[in-house]
């Protein structure tokens, strides 16, 4: 896999994993920033607000290290680690996953809960879409008006799309390509009189 490419979910997944009378309800959502992970978390107790435990691990960002896991008072290691390893092993990222679990009544034991949240985190991944995307760089750049023919056609030619713009005596554009193309574009778009790259 390139390294401006990721891979993460396209919308969100159930998975459902039974044991001895205790239900694992496992959700998976793509998520952008922590912030986004947790209204998801406070949603499902609050839907789920008479469940035990709920569960969870995210991952964000493109190195690896931005993570969290969470057993909500299960044995520490026996659910969020297992989630989480779920979101690894399937090599993703800007992923949130919430396992809800609901006692039966009988322990399961460790290893018992370690696969119960293990199975149903990898559950609701299977009934996922994994998808590609590329990481994207924003480029933003100040040029005069008579230097636009010029900007269009580097444009077209190189594709990154436009995010916003504003033609008035000096124009502004706001370019999001991906990372790999980014110093292609920004090699070509230096030749263009007069043009500036804001926040470089």
């Amino acid at each position: 896999m390139a390294d401006d490419v990721y891979r993460t979910i396209d919308g969100p997944a159930e998975g459902l994993y039974k044991e001895k009378g205790s239900k694992f309800l496992a959700y998976a959502w793509p998520v952008e920033n922590e912030e986004e992970a947790k209204e998801y978390i406070n949603e499902l107790r609050t839907k789920y607000y008479d469940a035990r435990h709920h569960c969870f691990a995210w991952q964000l960002g493109y190195d690896g290290m931005n993570y969290r896991v969470n057993d909500d008072g299960e044995p520490s290691g026996t659910a969020g680690k297992p989630i989480h390893g779920q979101i690894r092993s399937n090599e993703l990222t800007n992923i949130l996953i919430v396992v809800v679990r609901y006692f039966g009544g009988t322990k399961l034991g460790v290893s018992g809960l370690i696969n119960a949240y293990k199975v149903a985190a990898a559950d609701a991944l299977a009934n996922a879409r994994i998808i590609e995307k590329t990481i994207n760089k924003n480029i933003e750049i100040a040029f005069p008006y008579e230097s636009m023919n010029g900007v269009m056609r580097i444009i077209k030619d190189e594709e990154p799309e436009v995010l916003s713009q504003d033609f008035n005596l000096s124009c502004r554009m706001l370019l999001s390509i991906r990372k790999g193309k980014s110093e292609q574009l920004k090699n070509k778009l230096q030749t263009v009189d007069g043009l500036i790259f804001e926040n470089d």
